[in-house]
C-alpha cells in the first residue's frame, strides 16, 4: 500500500520519530510541545512509551485510517471516563475529518451501550472541548 515499514521492521527510533509524527498530526503541535516540555524526568519514560506504541506502533499501523482510529478512541475514552483525555481526542477527531454531529452521534452510542451517565459526562466534556477549539479559532 504505501512505503512505510511495519512495526517489526523498524528500530526503536523509527518508530518513535513515526509516532511523533502521527501525534503532532492528529493532536497539534502546540498540544504535543506542552505534553513535552512539561514532562520532565519522572514522566520522560512515560512519554516514550506513549509515542513510541501508542502512536508509532498502533496509530501507525495500516489497517484503519486515523478517522476510524478516532471514532474507536471516542467511544472507548468516553466508556472510561477520561475526561482530559477525552477533550485531547475530539480535538484530534476533528483533525481527523469527523464533524461535530459524527462525534456527537458516537456519544449517543456510548449512552446506549455504555450507560447514560457516561453519555452525559461525554456529552459535557464534548461541550468544553467545542468551546474551546472556538475561542482559539476566534484569536
Amino acid at each position: 500500500m504505501t512505503d512505510k515499514k511495519s512495526a517489526p521492521e523498524m528500530t526503536g527510533q523509527e518508530m518513535f520519530d513515526q509516532g511523533m509524527a502521527i501525534r503532532r498530526k492528529v493532536l497539534g503541535d502546540e498540544y504535543v510541545d506542552k505534553a513535552l516540555a512539561k514532562s520532565g524526568p519522572f514522566n520522560e519514560p512515560l512519554q516514550e512509551l506513549v509515542t513510541t506504541y501508542c502512536w508509532g506502533w498502533n496509530w501507525g499501523r495500516e489497517g484503519l485510517p486515523l478517522r476510524d482510529r478516532s471514532l474507536i478512541n471516542l467511544a472507548m475514552i468516553a466508556v472510561l471516563g477520561r475526561e482530559n483525555e477525552l477533550k485531547i481526542h475530539i480535538r484530534g477527531a476533528l483533525n481527523n475529518g469527523l464533524s461535530k454531529e459524527e462525534i456527537r452521534e458516537v456519544l449517543l452510542q456510548v449512552g446506549i451501550y455504555a450507560g447514560i451517565p457516561a453519555a452525559v459526562d461525554s456529552f459535557r466534556i464534548a461541550n468544553e472541548a467545542f468551546a474551546a477549539i472556538e475561542a482559539e479559532e476566534a484569536e
